[in-house]
């Protein structure tokens, strides 16, 4: 999978603010909030059907709404979009500028040679069990919390891992959003 680098990084420019972003068109739209979900610009393509937006949290929930709407298969593509937790991904670089920041602010970039083991032994078993990589929104954990979820959550039936790994997606989605979004004077 490749990355659109046309895409918004919150990392390069400066928010918009809402009147500004209820005001793009349907593709600026989608190629502005692209990253919000893993390698999956269909979501803000139905998000910005949804405008006019009275606030960042209508556009977040937009997000969350229309990944419930769509179909298993499709959810399950999103949920195997994101990259392991310290994977191979980080390793060679290849991870999007969204998720290379989120597991650099929880410290996933500086992991101690037993902690980096301990990710590589939780993401085999997580792919073993589920077929899917272990999702956690990282900007609400820490080391330690990212790696007692990952070993509760070894014990989810698939339903509930497929659940749980897309109520991660949300809160991420979420974080991306706001960071996407200026506040204040009107915007």
């Amino acid at each position: 999978m490749t990355h659109s680098s046309a895409t918004h990084s919150s990392t390069t420019a400066a928010p918009l603010g809402l009147r500004d972003v209820n005001a793009l068109s349907a593709d600026a739209f989608t190629d502005y909030f692209a990253g919000v979900l893993e390698y999956s610009p269909q979501y803000a393509q139905a998000a910005a059907a949804q405008r006019p937006f009275g606030d960042a949290e209508q556009i977040a929930a937009a997000f969350r709404d229309a990944v419930q709407a769509d179909s298993e298969d499709a959810q399950l593509r999103l949920i195997r979009a994101h990259p392991d937790l310290a994977g191979k991904a980080a390793l060679a670089g290849e991870l999007t500028a969204e998720s290379a920041h989120e597991q650099a602010s929880a410290g996933l970039d500086t992991l101690t040679p037993d902690e980096f083991a301990e990710f590589g032994r939780l993401n085999d078993a997580y792919h073993q069990k589920f077929e899917l990589p272990y999702v956690v929104c990282v900007r609400e954990n820490d080391k330690a919390s990212i790696f007692e979820g990952a070993r509760r959550r070894l014990t989810n039936t698939p339903e509930q891992e497929r659940a749980a790994a897309l109520h991660e997606i949300s809160r991420i989605a979420r974080l991306r959003v706001l960071d996407l979004i200026a506040t204040g004077d009107g915007n």
